[in-house]
């Protein structure tokens, strides 16, 4: 008799020769110290496949997660394209990456697979602001306890909510105790750490969720081996106007003042006449890294480090901008408005100049939901922030996002426009993008919309 043990976020086969391995997944390897078969946890389903295949007899003491006691508790009918995805996953053999826009209910459609497999589920996402908001909703559409691992909490229950750390830190001993698990912002998967937490867990049944799956590095294709397929895809400009507020985008150029002009073009000479001479291509995958490494190795190189810095400011956060901006937080003054920013420095300066909250990875959690709150709310018109609101933010009442600064990644300027998407009646949403002119971030700008978005 074969026998099927989950040890450290691998399963053993025991009870097969070593030449045994024809009937074993491509990833098994013998192992000579334990004298049995060993596969990575995340072939567990293929394994159990082939065997049930070939009539092969085995006892599995692998598995270790129990079915759940009850399903949802509170139904909604869900939304034509959420039905469709919904069945393009379970045709997918219950595995695989559902991309939907930020807004259109992807977490819905989590609690609808949830609730048809009814198997132990765990829900992974990628900051303690987003495993809170799965949290809060776990537990208002199932009737069963809710855990939480990650943030101080460490509470194991047939539904768990977690972080992509946390996951990778305990799914050597967490991974055999789920059915379902659940990739919120699966973008953030792949990579060696967080892809072990993926290849250590044993759970058959896996959905990724994403409004923008495409990496810069290409790593998003390694999600095919680590949750599944791409199973459904619907985007912004298909759902908008039905399912998502109807929306504008305005890109707004800033001319920088003379002074400022004289001193972004001495600093940027600097910077660049360093580069040129070190023969460093700064588009290439390795030029920052080695604009870093030689610019600490003489003082010429942290003069040109320093430039770079000095030109990167004047063009993230002019003052001339920062005077284009006061005029939009006036003409919205009767709006809900995010404003973001590439960096902390800028989102706390706009903070100190305008007077209103400001979030970054800094702000203790109490306090950024309390400022999320008071949005909502309307006690506050405008909430500025650096980067730790691209995602996990709902505040469907926010109608208005003003990009100041930010990269060149197609993921954060659709991050950025989602937060604003959620529709309501008689919304219509509306971004702006501040560029200074004759900068570089001219050409960040017309890098990071490259979407169809933006078209």
């Amino acid at each position: 008799m074969i026998l099927l043990r989950y040890t450290a976020g691998t399963v053993e086969v025991h009870g097969l020769a070593e030449g045994g391995a024809a009937l074993l997944p491509a990833a098994s390897r013998w192992d000579g110290r334990s004298h049995c078969h060993r596969l990575p946890a995340c072939a567990y389903a293929e394994l159990v496949r082939g065997l049930h295949r070939e009539r092969v007899e085995y006892q599995d003491e692998a598995r270790g997660y129990p079915e759940l006691p009850s399903g949802l508790r509170v139904h909604r009918e869900p939304r034509p394209y959420q039905a469709e995805a919904l069945a393009a996953w379970r045709a997918s053999r219950q595995r695989g990456v559902v991309v939907l826009p930020t807004g259109a209910g992807k977490s819905h459609l989590a609690l609808l697979a949830i609730d048809d497999r009814r198997r132990a589920s765990l829900v992974i996402a990628p900051t303690l602001d987003l495993v809170g908001q799965w949290y809060d909703l776990l537990r208002s559409s199932f009737a069963i306890d809710v855990g939480v691992v990650g943030g101080g909490d460490h509470r194991v229950c047939p539904l768990t909510v977690t972080t992509y750390d946390s996951a990778y830190l305990h799914m050597g001993y967490l991974g055999n105790r789920f059915g379902l698990v659940i990739f919120d912002e699966c973008h953030h998967l792949p990579g060696e750490a967080y892809a072990l937490a993926a290849r250590s867990c044993l759970a058959p049944y896996r959905l990724g969720l994403t409004a923008t799956p495409e990496r810069a590095d290409g790593r998003h294709l390694e999600n095919q081996e680590l949750i599944g397929p791409l199973v459904y895809e619907r985007s912004i400009v298909e759902l908008t106007g039905t399912f998502l507020a109807d929306y504008d985008v305005e890109t707004v150029t800033v001319e920088l003042s003379p002074e400022e002009r004289v001193l972004y073009d001495e600093a940027r000479g600097v910077y660049l006449a360093f580069v040129r001479r070190q023969g460093i291509r700064m588009n290439g995958p390795q030029g920052w890294s080695q604009f870093i490494q030689r610019a600490a190795r003489s003082q010429e190189g942290r003069l040109a480090l320093a430039a770079y810095y000095q030109q990167r400011q004047l063009a993230f956060a002019a003052p001339s901008k920062l005077d284009y901006l006061a005029h939009l937080l006036h003409l919205h003054r009767h709006d809900r408005a995010l404003l973001f920013t590439q960096d902390n420095r800028t989102a706390y300066d706009i903070a100190r100049r305008f007077l209103v909250p400001v979030i970054t990875h800094q702000t203790p959690v109490t306090e950024r939901s309390e400022i999320l709150q008071g949005l909502r709310e309307g006690v506050y018109g405008a909430v500025v922030t650096s980067k730790v609101l691209n995602e996990g933010v709902d505040v469907p009442e926010a109608n208005v996002a003003i990009v100041v600064s930010g990269s060149g990644s197609v993921r954060e300027h659709v991050q950025r426009l989602g937060r604003i998407l959620r529709a309501r009646e008689g919304k219509r949403a509306l971004l702006y993008e501040l560029v200074a002119q004759g900068t570089a971030e001219a050409f960040t700008s017309l890098r990071r919309r490259e979407h169809v978005a933006y078209r």
